[in-house]
C-alpha cells in the first residue's frame, strides 16, 4: 500500500496525515488525498518502483496492487464492526481468476457455492465465519 512517509511512484512521498490512532477517518481522508494528488499529476508514463515487485507503469501498479489491496481491507473493516461488506462480485471474480496458482498464505475453506466476495475472503485467509458483529462478540 501507499503510505505516507514511504517512497511512491519516482521517489517522492505522500505527506504526513493526521495520526491514524487518534483520528483514523481524518488520515484516511489524507491519505486518499495523497493518492489522487499522485494519480492527477501521473502522465502516461509514469512509474511504480518496489523491490518486492518490481517497476511497472503507475496505471498499472494501481490497478494489479493498491485498488485490490483497499478492496480486500475493506472486507475487514466491514466484518469488523459487524456490517456486510458490499464489494462487488464481479471484481471479486476477476481478483480470483487473477490470483489463480498465487498462495498468499493459508485460505480457509468456504462452501464450494459460495458467493465470489466470500470465495476471496475465504482465499486470502480470511474466515468468512468471523462473527458478523465482532466489537460485541466475547
Amino acid at each position: 500500500m501507499i503510505r505516507a512517509g514511504r517512497p511512491r511512484a519516482g521517489g517522492r512521498e505522500l505527506p504526513p496525515g493526521p495520526d491514524t490512532q487518534s483520528d483514523p477517518p481524518a488520515a484516511w481522508q489524507a491519505h486518499v488525498e495523497g493518492v489522487q494528488a499522485l494519480l492527477d499529476e501521473a502522465t502516461e508514463e509514469s512509474e511504480f518502483s518496489h523491490p518486492m515487485v518490481g517497476t511497472h507503469r503507475l496505471a498499472d501498479a494501481i490497478d494489479q496492487f493498491y485498488t485490490p489491496d483497499v478492496l480486500m481491507h475493506t472486507w475487514d473493516l466491514a466484518t469488523a464492526i459487524g456490517r456486510a461488506p458490499n464489494l462487488d462480485p464481479a471484481f471479486a471474480t476477476q481478483l480470483l481468476d487473477g490470483m489463480a496458482g498465487i498462495e498468499d498464505g493459508p485460505a480457509v475453506a468456504v462452501d464450494a457455492d459460495a458467493d465470489p466476495v466470500t470465495r476471496l475472503a475465504g482465499f486470502i485467509g480470511r474466515d468468512p465465519s468471523w462473527p458478523k458483529n465482532s466489537l460485541t462478540s466475547s
